[in-house]
């Protein structure tokens, strides 16, 4: 027998050995704990893995022979059953490979069960018996924190596991590595503490590059203040993606907290690097225009995050608005008012986090010209509507600021005059967020895009005079009452931009003039 004198017998085809440990299961951007229970059983030899797995996970048995036989063990030649539970939550994912194979050996004697006891485990294998990295790793770490657990994880998402504080990590390089130190009885070092998630600003996407837009640089730093949701509207070349591109420039660096939501959702999707750590920039996705309604806004069999969840805390650059398939664009609806997806299946519903702040850029027509005076547009009245059409009334309506950017004249667009940079307009954002922050200190918002019900009404307070002003406004525009209370919250945010304690006339008229689409 193979592994010099650790591997124990199973002489008796009537011996029954169990072994169990713990593991995890994402659900949504969640994880939830699952027992690994491995029972060897004299019969004909067989491998059965029960308790709602996938097709990865069912394919665990041939990772799992490979890998206990270049450890060094002998694969018991028994009737073999793994149970995950609770059978009720869908097991996916080659991450129950390691655990399957310490408790195959915990089973049949070579790893004592009493090491298991305050240890959760998730790993996959390769043939060879390394250890793979898996995604997922932050929520099952902020899991193992919980509940008071060690965890050992694949040594490529140590970095990962590392932005918990206080927990406990063993980096599994190879099978036969963990069952040497876990035999050997080898100390596991507590992690130094997290670091602060430091802001990352791409400098070569900088203000400072536009030349003039100076209505559209004024609703771009009114939303990043304030998260709220812009509409650039011009023709081609006229910089609408240029100026929507360095929008994530001017926001505030991301707190810690939200950090480890954007990186929690990314390693659940697989597209945190195993090395990468916490995610130090606000997310910016800008799906093309192909993209169907389950990559926007999530789902499939085994529940995904899409895009309005991949850009939680972050930006989410809709180019060409229009030109996406319009039942994608209503599925915005939901995110953008409650800040949350859920998608619901047979079983189970998922929820996913996606506040996001959302930038969409248009053509005001099919051809891209209406509007100018050089009469290049051959649109109709009929067929500019239309156009318009297809961004329907209920999602213009939770757009608060809608922009018209023209073509820089060329004097201006050659000239050497310096434009403000992104530095200035984002230290004018922060503090702007920061009077936010301690006016709604220890209330569930967060910005002023977040204001609802009696906060809106005691934190967005109008003047008689502004009142009448808006009153004219809803006439004259046909806003709704939504379109009211987006008005009231851009114009808090003006008014935080002045420094204004309170929402003056002028801010509510600079705020009025955001809801016309162009």
């Amino acid at each position: 027998m193979k592994g010099g004198g650790r591997w124990i017998e199973l002489c008796m085809h009537d011996v029954r050995m169990l072994g169990k440990l713990r593991s995890a299961a994402i659900v949504g951007v969640e994880a939830s704990l699952v027992d690994v229970e491995i029972d060897v059983a004299g019969g004909l030899p067989a491998f059965t893995v029960v308790g709602l797995p996938d097709s990865t996970v069912k394919e665990s048995r041939d990772r799992v022979r490979s890998a206990i036989g270049h450890a060094g063990f002998d694969f018991p030649q028994r009737r073999i059953t793994v149970n995950l539970a609770p059978a009720d939550v869908r097991k996916s994912g080659a991450s129950y490979d390691l655990p399957i194979a310490l408790g195959l050996l915990s089973a049949v004697g070579v790893l004592p069960a009493s090491l298991f006891d305050d240890l959760l485990v998730v790993g996959a294998l390769s043939l060879d018996g390394r250890v793979q990295p898996v995604r997922g790793v932050l929520p099952v770490a902020l899991l193992a924190a919980r509940h008071g657990y060690r965890l050992v994880l694949p040594a490529a998402n140590l970095r990962e596991g590392r932005i918990v504080e206080r927990l406990a990590l063993r980096p599994a390089a190879a099978l036969a590595q963990v069952v040497e130190d876990l035999t050997a009885g080898t100390a596991i070092a507590d992690p130094p503490p997290a670091d602060q998630a430091p802001g990352s600003v791409d400098a070569e996407l900088d203000l400072a590059d536009v030349r003039g837009q100076q209505t559209a640089r004024r609703a771009l730093e009114i939303a990043a203040a304030g998260r709220h949701n812009l509409l650039l509207v011009g023709p081609p070349g006229a910089g609408k993606t240029l100026l929507a591109r360095r929008l994530p420039g001017i926001l505030p660096p991301p707190t810690f907290d939200e950090a480890v939501a954007s990186t929690a959702i990314h390693s659940v999707a697989g597209l945190l690097e195993p090395a990468a750590g916490l995610l130090a920039a606000r997310p910016f996705r800008a799906p093309h225009h192909s993209a169907s309604d389950a990559a926007l806004i999530g789902g499939g069999r085994d529940p995904r995050p899409g895009e309005v969840s991949l850009a939680h805390n972050g930006v989410l650059f809709l180019d060409e608005i229009v030109e996406f398939h319009r039942r994608a664009l209503e599925a915005l609806r939901e995110p953008l008012e409650d800040g949350v997806v859920r998608i619901a299946r047979a079983l189970r519903t998922v929820q996913f986090p996606s506040r996001f702040l959302l930038v969409g850029a248009m053509n005001p027509c099919a051809c891209g010209y209406a509007g100018e005076s050089s009469e290049r547009c051959r649109c109709s009245r009929v067929d500019v509507d239309r156009y318009r059409d297809r961004l329907s009334g209920p999602l213009r309506d939770r757009i608060d600021l809608t922009v018209r950017v023209e073509r820089v004249p060329f004097p201006l667009l050659a000239g050497d005059a310096p434009a403000e940079g992104s530095a200035a307009v984002r230290e004018r954002v922060r503090r702007a967020r920061r009077r936010q922050a301690a006016r709604y200190h220890g209330e569930t918002c967060g910005t002023n895009a977040d204001l609802a019900g009696p906060r809106l009404r005691e934190h967005c307070r109008l003047d008689v005079r502004s009142l009448a002003l808006v009153e004219r406004a809803m006439q004259r525009l046909g806003l709704t009452g939504r379109g009211f209370d987006r008005i009231r919250r851009v114009a808090r945010t003006i008014a935080d931009l002045d420094d204004a304690p309170n929402i003056g006339r002028s801010h509510v008229a600079e705020a009025i003039q955001y809801r016309v689409l162009h």
